[in-house]
């Protein structure tokens, strides 16, 4: 864990003593699971912290394939904070989406540390110019991302084996130092800033691009490596990507870790990375996998957290209207499973710790009890944002046909060999 998320991943933490998502409720149970370092920083898997709102909620199927992490003092610097929300898919998706959550904070650390290694031995030509030894530009938070998800997918090529040749997970991610913002997104989850207008509006602010194979550029590279990209008769909105010689496996996305059986035909682990100055106007940050942006658009997500009646309870409020506006929108179709975290930036005016905490014990039983249950029609904006026609999406992979096939006399060398992690 830096220091306290390197490789070596304290003995409190592993993936035995990690509670069932399906059976577990923050708001019932009342806690907030933590995994704490030798004094150098601060995981969390699901809950609430002070400026943090996590939950998750299996969908209609067999197992949440969601997860989520919080790493908080995030490579042993102080109010340094790491968010990231994982989308497995595939029949190994929820291992693969797990074992990235596990690892990439980790690879995130080192690498962030190589970087400022970097920075502070030319800290003579920095202080020269007047700048902070140890800021990072953003090429190099840039580098830094890349390098840590290429690392990530290898690794998850050498661990997981055959599992991950038609399985993978996409990746959302963001670290807050001070107020700077850096977002590393790979895949069809999504990041939304809540900032205020000139009015004193709420103003949602999309940070990220859903990566699908329908952007022209995806679907060029897909396409120049071999790759087909279409759409289904049946689902005619949703572009896919394709082997060459066979209709499958259908992703609904145009770059994720794992699935390696399309990674010699234009998937690719390289993340986008974006950087934001934060600002006064800045409220908090939104991380979800698409099982929430699927059935809520920008604005009524913002909304949803921003009514929630105690930051603890965002998360957990926005995922319980996720699946209600499923229901509400698309009448029977499969539920997603959803996941979110919430972040906030700044401290409550007037609320300190320990007054938020006396709030929180005052109105625990009463809020349990009386879940909000206000018509989803006033959430519904007139015009939904729909981030490159990427909203409507039914399964991430659409045809397991012949996937699994031979895989067991496949040697990994030979699946793997030939591909190119950019």
């Amino acid at each position: 864990m830096g220091n306290c998320c390197s490789d070596n991943v304290p003995r409190q933490y592993s993936m035995e003593n990690e509670v069932n998502e399906k059976e577990f409720d923050p708001v019932e149970d009342h806690i907030s699971i933590s995994t704490y370092g030798e004094g150098e920083g601060r995981v969390r898997l699901r809950g609430h912290s002070r400026f943090v709102s996590m939950y998750s909620q299996q969908g209609r199927k067999e197992v949440n394939q969601d997860a989520m992490t919080v790493w908080e003092d995030f490579n042993g610097e102080k109010d340094k904070i790491f968010c990231g929300v994982f989308d497995g898919h595939g029949p190994f998706g929820h291992v693969v989406a797990r074992y990235v959550r596990k690892h990439l904070p980790s690879k995130l650390s080192a690498a962030i540390k190589m970087s400022q290694q970097k920075v502070f031995m030319h800290r003579d030509a920095y202080a020269a110019e007047g700048e902070n030894h140890q800021a990072l530009s953003l090429a190099s938070w840039e580098n830094t991302f890349l390098k840590s998800f290429n690392e990530m997918d290898q690794a998850i090529a050498r661990d997981i084996n055959t599992n991950s040749f038609y399985s993978g997970s996409t990746a959302v991610t963001v670290i807050k130092q001070g107020d700077q913002l850096i977002i590393g997104n790979l895949g069809d989850s999504r990041a939304v800033l809540c900032t205020r207008g000139a009015r004193d509006q709420l103003i949602p602010l999309q940070l990220t691009v859903d990566l699908k194979p329908d952007i022209p550029s995806e679907a060029e590279r897909i396409r120049s490596c071999e790759g087909r990209v279409f759409a289904e008769e049946e689902e005619p909105d949703v572009y896919r990507m394709w082997m060459p010689d066979e209709d499958c496996p259908g992703l609904a996305m145009s770059r994720a870790f794992g699935d390696f059986c399309l990674k010699d035909y234009g998937l690719i682990s390289s993340p986008d990375v974006f950087y934001r100055r934060l600002t006064e106007q800045d409220e908090f940050v939104v991380l979800a996998t698409d099982g929430v942006w699927d059935a809520l658009t920008n604005d009524e997500v913002i909304e949803i957290v921003a009514s929630a009646p105690r930051r603890s309870r965002a998360a957990r409020l926005l995922v319980k209207r996720a699946v209600q506006a499923w229901d509400y929108k698309f009448p029977g179709a499969k539920v997603d499973d959803c996941a979110a975290i919430c972040l906030f930036l700044k401290d409550q005016p007037g609320l300190t710790k320990s007054g938020e905490n006396r709030r929180q014990r005052k109105h625990y039983h009463e809020s349990a009890r009386n879940e909000d249950t206000r018509s989803l029609d006033s959430l519904v904006s007139k015009d939904e944002w729909v981030a490159l026609k990427g909203l409507s999406r039914a399964n991430s992979i659409s045809k397991l046909t012949g996937l699994i096939r031979d895989v067991n006399r496949r040697h990994p060398s030979q699946f793997l060999e030939g591909v190119e992690v950019h």
